[in-house]
């Protein structure tokens, strides 16, 4: 009888647990580019047709060298099994929750997702900066492209045309004026 009520709690347990993460998935949206989207889903394929397959090879090579209790290479093909599996869960989740934007339909009357600024800073005025806000699985410096969630994205989001803007960074403050909103 205790151990029938112990499953029947367990199973309680897991399904509270199922649907719990899942509608925590559905409001967890992640936003992307189609060109993101497609990026994500290609590193997805290598991980799973290709990498995956190159470490099961390692394991198995590691394996035929004989006691697996101190053999470092089957240690260490192990440990990037591990780690090919959770970047593979990761993007598989990053993909399910993923919702492509159209820039075609991203309005530019404040900054948005997907929008492009122009910024004048206010510290040296001279100084014109531009950035694309984008989620942070797009987001590339080098390129221009800053997260949403960043400190500058965060600041920025919800701002129109002439507004200012002081964003605490770990180097400071910055200063900003919105010179103008489009989308690329």
């Amino acid at each position: 009888m205790l151990s029938s009520l112990i499953v029947v709690h367990v199973a309680l347990i897991e399904l509270f647990l199922f649907f719990n993460k899942n509608s925590k998935e559905m409001t967890d949206r992640i936003y992307l580019t189609n060109d993101g989207y497609n990026r994500l889903k290609e590193e997805l394929y290598v991980l799973v047709h290709e990498t995956r397959r190159e470490v099961l090879e390692k394991i198995a090579e590691a394996r035929a060298h004989g006691d697996l209790s101190e053999n470092a290479e089957y240690d260490a093909a192990r440990e990037e099994q591990s780690h090919t599996e959770a970047r593979i869960a990761d993007l598989e989740n990053k993909l399910a929750a993923a919702t492509i934007l159209d820039p075609k339909h991203i309005k530019t009357d404040k900054v948005y997702i997907l929008t492009s600024v122009k910024l004048r800073n206010l510290d040296d005025p001279n100084e014109i900066i531009e950035y694309t806000l984008v989620s942070s699985e797009e987001a590339d410096t080098e390129l221009g492209k800053i997260s949403v969630r960043s400190p500058v994205g965060r600041a920025l989001i919800g701002k129109g045309v002439g507004e200012k803007v002081s964003i605490a960074v770990p180097k400071g403050e910055l200063h900003y004026e919105i010179l103008e909103i489009f989308v690329k």
